[in-house]
């Protein structure tokens, strides 16, 4: 089985290297926290009383498992994240690899720049250059991987997230994984369906590690909703929010497509 994370994870490492020389020949650059980051970003995915999930709308043009999604016409990224936002989108993510998944950290900065609600920078964080470079192109919240990650570089890294005034998406795809964000103080832990390793995907585990997930903190089903049933079942849970993304990328309308499933449900 093609270990998809592991041939990812290696890549970014080298990019990260680079991003590192790069900086080092520049000058210092001073960077103020902007805390109502944070609080945004909590806030758009943290579930109400008698209320739906919140949906974070994904935007993923392509992936190392399922290949091109949509094609990637010019200005496409940022249309489809204002059409997210008019059909009820709370967050939106962008994927900042460009090699597995058609993003760049330039597009983050476009739809940053385009939406009024929190964005998710997703770029399979590992270095605190990364973390510099979500906050320059306007990032909300920034996605860390359990699996990618020790316990001391997942908690250095939440630190450093939050010493900019962000939020960390922390995401586990196991119970022990869900363990682990919460103990190292994760606000946010999402619970992702797909396995990132094989991109298998197991909804019915994925339920059960939601409900795992500590009342205080904000609960996010990742992966795996295609259906106004997927999304019913989601609602019925525990989770805050739910991250969608193939199945709204693929319809001919993204936004109408969101719309249609919180209408449904």
């Amino acid at each position: 089985m093609t270990d998809y994370l592991s041939a990812i994870l290696e890549r970014k490492r080298r990019e990260n290297a680079r991003r590192r020389r790069h900086t080092a020949a520049m000058a210092p650059v001073t960077r103020v926290a902007e805390p109502e980051r944070s609080t945004r970003g909590i806030g758009a995915l943290r579930r109400g009383p008698g209320a739906l999930p919140s949906v974070m709308a994904e935007v993923k043009f392509r992936s190392p498992s399922a290949g091109e999604i949509r094609p990637q016409r010019r200005g496409e990224g940022v249309r489809i994240a204002e059409a997210y936002e008019r059909g009820g989108a709370s967050v939106i993510s962008v994927l900042a690899d460009g090699p597995g998944f058609g993003g760049s950290p330039l597009l983050v900065r476009r739809v940053a720049a385009a939406v009024s609600v929190p964005v998710l920078y997703k770029g399979f964080v590992l270095d605190g250059v990364q973390v510099e470079l979500a906050f320059d192109v306007g990032a909300s919240l920034v996605l860390l991987l359990v699996r990618a990650l020790t316990d001391d570089e997942l908690g250095s890294l939440v630190a450093e997230i939050r010493s900019l005034g962000m939020e960390p998406v922390v995401e586990a795809a196991n119970a022990q994984e869900v363990d682990r964000a919460v103990a190292v103080g994760s606000t946010i832990i999402g619970v992702n369906a797909r396995d990132l390793s094989t991109f298998r995907v197991d909804k019915s585990a994925a339920h059960e590690c939601v409900d795992r997930i500590p009342p205080d903190r904000v609960a996010v089903f990742m992966s795996g909703v295609r259906t106004e049933d997927d999304f019913r079942e989601v609602a019925k849970g525990r989770a805050d929010a739910v991250l969608i993304g193939e199945e709204l990328m693929r319809a001919e309308d993204p936004g109408a497509r969101l719309a249609e499933l919180l209408r449904s449900s």
